[in-house]
């Protein structure tokens, strides 16, 4: 008889030991199919948060100006960029939010870059996005948009929105802005209002000091407004903690080790990846261990089997039936039990996917990644599983059947 129909009337006559088999390797394809999904998913996640946060690099330095700052933002380590220009304006007919104590004698006297006590903040910058407390989420957008690098060409401007409550603007008015000795004025766009949870303080600061009082708009348009090219600082996103410490060191090169300096933050990149690093690693080991202990399951509840069929074994071998047709019939049941029980795993990973997701994976502020399973998930468990049949099979099949026909039938009485 074939050793292919002998597996199947061997399957269909110990049916307790054929449900055994097939719940134990629906239990292996569920665990290795997880562990797949799982590490799959935190690949993504941990790509999508260094895309999102990666590593701010703070440059400062005396030759620091928008043309160096092009020159570092056009490195390939480097993702999106920000160079700040700082300053104040006094901008006609707006009235700025104040806090409500006495403004104290003499105050008023105080100048900076002109404007006066009583001037707003005024920032320079390339995307919104990148500025601290938006990146973070502690500010955030409330009407129309934020800057980005397509306005370097216009004149638009983003407002907190008490201070367009007060003087009662919207996205798409418009508003004056002066230089520093209020001699030119050009009119900016609103294009966003934005939300920052910091107070006005309780005792009398200068307006510009306060949060609702800070402007910010495109950085070329602030320059043009005769606030010069002399840059504060530039924030450059690299991509991970190494990318970052290249490219400090390519700024030393480029501004020169006097009056430079770079500070590496990278407390929200560690905050946000290691746990997914975290979690794939563990998926990765608890993928091993599956495989590892269900070969090791498999293969003493096939070594135990084939020990209780010597003399089915014995018989056949006097009869002339080769060895390797023996190994066969036992790996042939293994496959037969294997491929419906992984087919099972993968119609359960389909169902059990989602909520795997949301209760292993670290959270994200884009919500919880989904395990998303394709046809290479599939395959590679189908891979690992029918190997796993296979190694368990074979080899213990090959030591049993090893000895002469005459010692294993004499081992079975």
């Amino acid at each position: 008889m074939n050793f292919v129909k002998r597996a199947a009337h061997s399957l269909a006559a110990r049916k307790g030991r054929t449900a055994m088999l097939l719940g134990i390797f629906l239990v292996i394809g569920v665990l290795l199919l997880g562990s797949s999904l799982l590490r799959g998913a935190t690949a993504r996640q941990e790509a999508d948060a260094q895309r999102r946060i990666g590593v701010d690099v703070t440059v400062r330095g005396d030759g620091l100006t928008t043309d160096t700052a092009a020159a570092l933002g056009g490195s390939p380590l480097v993702e999106r960029y920000n160079p700040i220009l700082r300053g104040t304006t006094a901008p006609p007919g707006l009235d700025p939010v104040t806090s409500d104590a006495p403004e104290p004698a003499g105050a008023g006297d105080d100048a900076r870059d002109g404007a006066g006590g009583d001037g707003l903040a005024l920032s320079g910058i390339r995307d919104s996005g990148l500025l601290p407390d938006f990146a973070r989420g502690r500010t955030e957008l409330v009407a129309g948009r934020g800057i980005t690098a397509h306005d370097a060409d216009h004149q638009v401007l983003l407002l907190e929105e008490r201070l367009a409550e007060r003087n009662g603007l919207r996205v798409g008015d418009t508003v004056e802005l002066a230089s520093p000795d209020g001699a030119v004025r050009t009119p900016f766009e609103i294009i966003g209002l934005y939300r920052t949870p910091l107070p006005t303080p309780a005792a009398w600061v200068p307006p510009r000091d306060i949060p609702a009082n800070q402007l910010y708009a495109p950085l070329p348009a602030v320059s043009a407004l005769g606030f010069g090219s002399a840059l504060d600082e530039t924030v450059l996103k690299a991509g991970s903690p190494d990318a970052a410490r290249e490219l400090a060191a390519l700024a030393e090169d480029l501004l020169g080790p006097d009056g430079f300096r770079a500070d590496i933050n990278d407390k929200a990149y560690r905050e946000q990846v290691e746990p997914i690093q975290r979690a794939g690693a563990l998926a990765g080991v608890f993928g091993w261990l599956a495989s590892l202990g269900g070969a090791a399951v498999l293969g003493l509840i096939v070594t135990l089997e084939i020990r209780s069929r010597r003399a089915e074994l014995g018989m056949l071998l006097s009869l002339g039936e080769r060895k390797w047709k023996l190994i066969g019939q036992h790996t042939a049941e293994a496959v037969a039990v294997a491929v419906p029980a992984l087919a099972l795993a993968a119609v359960l990973g389909l169902v059990l996917a989602r909520p795997a997701g949301e209760a292993l994976l670290p959270p994200s502020p884009d919500g919880p990644a989904p395990l998303l399973m394709t046809a290479g998930d599939v395959g590679s468990v189908a891979a690992i599983g029918l190997g796993i049949a296979l190694v368990s099979t074979v080899l213990p099949g090959a030591a049993i059947v090893r000895p002469h026909p005459r010692s294993l039938l004499t081992h079975s009485e």
